[in-house]
């Protein structure tokens, strides 16, 4: 991570919020017999940020792209990795070598990792995922899904069979329910009949599942959780859901952007209105003329502008270019100027950009 000299923008990231927002939920989840996996994709894996997450209790960090936990690895990292994306074929022998477990939804793909593993005589664990109607991945037939299950603990001898999981709500916006993972835990059982022997993971979602934890609604089999979101931002389950973990804080990472421009504009752009940048077409609203703050961040850095928040009040986001953050600040009460720095509370989207730009400095406090 760069040292701080100034320069902006930056992704200013909390130790302090981070590691209280990682106890909170290991603590509540621990609670509840359930292990957390502490997921680490959201902010492109940052070492230094990676590390607080164990220093709270975690024993597995999860992530969805093997570069990022060979980088983990690099850095001195020797606790447990899981793969959270299904496996490319290509990236198998890096797998096996840097990851200890991933989660997989096809035979072929299970049958050369276990090639994989006796040729480094090693024993890869993997989570066999269920589709329960997010349709992402996953296992649609429980039955073929059962019979998978058989043939991995009957004939692939450097496979360990963890469990089976599922993921909701990041493709179809399915609720995790006491029914959904009830069916998770149904097929677990089965599953266990089949092959002789308890699953040691029933895996049931991520941050999404939280709630059911809270109102005491996740079925009793479901032993393991994949969270990243509820820590790293932990703005989805108050700002969308309506739901507050007592003890959690909802900006341990914040965005600081510089003006670059103040001026006095009309509101409606001027001449015929064709599309954007983007293709899109927007629409305007006439406001007459008022002042506007331009930022050096943009939907390059950020993504989509609705995904951050200004933190001063009489600051209006209006829109963004690949490059430019347009502001309203005629409502701002303070004197603003160019060169003056805002600050910009951020969703789970807005992080993915902002920790992926190589043109935004990350700052840990």
């Amino acid at each position: 991570m760069n040292n701080y000299q100034g320069e902006y923008p930056v992704l200013e990231i909390s130790a302090e919020k981070i590691k209280n927002n990682a106890k909170v939920i290991y603590e509540l989840c621990k609670k509840n017999g359930i292990e957390p996996v502490g997921v680490v994709k959201g902010y492109s894996a940052i070492p230094e940020v990676s590390k607080l997450f164990l220093e709270v209790g975690y024993k597995t960090l999860g992530d969805s792209r093997m570069k990022e936990i060979i980088k983990l690895r690099m850095s001195g990292i020797n606790e447990k990795m899981m793969l959270l994306r299904i496996p490319m074929h290509c990236e198998i022998p890096e797998l096996v070598r840097y990851a200890d477990s991933s989660l997989n939804s096809e035979i072929e793909t299970i049958q050369l990792i276990n090639e994989e593993a006796k040729k480094q005589k090693k024993i890869h664990g993997i989570i066999m995922m269920m589709d329960l109607g997010d349709l992402r991945e996953g296992y649609f037939d429980e039955k073929e899904a059962t019979e998978i299950a058989k043939e991995i603990e009957k004939n692939m001898n450097n496979i360990e069979l963890l469990g089976i999981g599922t993921n909701l709500g990041c493709y179809g916006s399915i609720k995790p329910t006491e029914d959904n993972l009830g069916q998770l835990c149904a097929l677990a059982e089965k599953i266990e009949e089949q092959i002789g022997r308890k699953l040691e993971m029933i895996s049931g979602g991520a941050t999404s599942s939280l709630p059911l934890l809270l109102e005491n609604r996740m079925p009793k089999k479901v032993n393991h959780l994949r969270i990243g979101e509820g820590i790293v931002t932990a703005k989805d389950l108050p700002e969308l859901w309506d739901v507050h973990i007592p003890g959690l804080v909802s900006d341990p990472m914040i965005l600081k952007a510089q003006i670059v421009e103040i001026k006095k504009k009309p509101t409606y752009p001027i001449g015929e209105i064709f599309i954007d940048a983007f293709g899109n077409k927007p629409t305007y609203t006439d406001k007459g003329s008022r002042k506007r703050a331009l930022l050096a961040v943009g939907s390059k850095d950020i993504g989509d502008y609705s995904k951050i928040i200004p933190k001063s009040e009489g600051v209006e986001i209006l829109g963004s270019s690949s490059d430019h953050l347009i502001t309203d600040i005629e409502g701002y009460e303070g004197v603003l100027k160019v060169g003056d720095m805002l600050e910009f509370d951020i969703f789970y989207p807005a992080m993915l950009y902002l920790s992926g730009s190589d043109c935004v400095r990350k700052v840990m406090i």
